[in-house]
Order: structure tokens, then sequence, then C-alpha cells
């Protein structure tokens, strides 16, 4: 495994099932501009997999409203992908899901970061990509371990409160809530508020 964290994300061109069940080729770079939230997963019509993938979608306005951009990748073909999405919820399906859903038949998106098992399919790896096509925050669960969605937004909230204020974010830190400037004396002030 590789940490691309502060690192230009791998970029690729790849077969896609669209919000709209089309099929389109998706480069990561061309979402250039806006943040891309880039998660994998094993396997279409497995277990904890649709949990993940139904989760992010019922918080992709969310994460729209934050100008970003949700993609999912496994190994499966796109073909798979249209028939997971076209197979109901309440029969193992995934349903209408409304952000692309990336094909990796080849693998090298999953081995280019750092996610490949040597069984064939992907850990389940979490990427925030800034808008220069950076990766800032890289999060890689065991096949068993669902994400927490929430936890992906407060990450995308950190990143953007220090682009904007330059104030970094402690442990715990929610939007809303004080940040510490990046100095000896913000963390002693900090701590002198926060402490126990």
């Amino acid at each position: 495994m590789c940490t691309l964290v502060t690192k230009e994300a791998p970029d690729f061109t790849a077969h896609a099932v669209m919000p709209d069940n089309s099929f389109a080729e998706v480069k990561l770079s061309s979402y250039r501009g806006q943040y891309v939230v880039l998660f994998f997963y094993p396997m279409d019509f497995t277990f904890v997999c649709p949990s993940e993938i139904v989760a992010f979608d019922a918080a992709l306005a969310k994460f729209v409203q934050k100008k970003a951009q949700v993609l999912s990748v496994s190994v499966d073909s796109h073909y798979t992908h249209l028939a997971w999405k076209n197979t109901p919820r309440k029969a193992g399906g995934i349903g209408p899901i409304q952000y692309p859903l990336i094909s990796d038949l080849t693998k090298e998106i999953s081995r280019s970061f750092g996610v490949l098992l040597d069984s064939g399919v992907a850990l389940r790896g979490l990427f925030l990509i800034d808008r220069q096509g950076v990766v800032r925050h890289a999060l890689v669960n065991d096949l068993p371990l669902g994400r927490n969605v929430d936890e992906a937004l407060r990450i995308l909230d950190a990143l953007q409160f220090y682009e904007e204020h330059g104030d970094v974010c402690p442990a715990n830190w929610h939007a809303g809530q004080e940040a510490m400037h990046p100095t000896a004396e913000g963390v002693a002030s900090y701590l002198a508020k926060h402490a126990g």
C-alpha cells in the first residue's frame, strides 16, 4: 500500500454508468475545479457495499452543496453496474443511484490508488481530492467494515474551512465550531479553553 495524501491523484479514464443509466467514459482529471470524493468498494451484488452506495446517494445533495462530486469504483463491468441499479432494493439491488458507478475491470485504477487485494477486489478506500487534483485525505477499511458518510462530509468541511481561513481543525471538529491557529500560541489557547 502506498500513501497518496499530498500527491496528485492518479488520473484514469474508464467506463461508467451515469445517473441517467447511460454509459459514458469518465476521466478523473475532468473534475478539476471541484472536489471529488472517490470511493472504492469490492463488488456489486454483495453485502456491505449496497449500504454504503445507498448512504452516499442519500447524502448526495450535501456533497453537491459543498461543490463535491461523488464517484464510486469497483472491479465489475459497467454492464453489471447497470444490472445492479436496475434491480430493486428489496431484491438486493441499489436502485436509481445519482452519481457515476465506474468500472475497473482491468483493476488498474484500484492498483494505482493502492487498494487492490491479491484476490482481485478493492478494499474500501475513500479519497478526498481537492480542486487542483491533489489527494488531501485517504481512508482504507477492510472488507467487512463499512464507512461513515458523515465523516466524509466532516473531512470535506474541514478541508474547505482550512482553505478559506487558514486555521486548522482539531480532533472531532465540526463545521461551526472553533478551529485553532497553526501556531504554538494558537494550540495553547485552544487547549486551555477545551481541556478535559
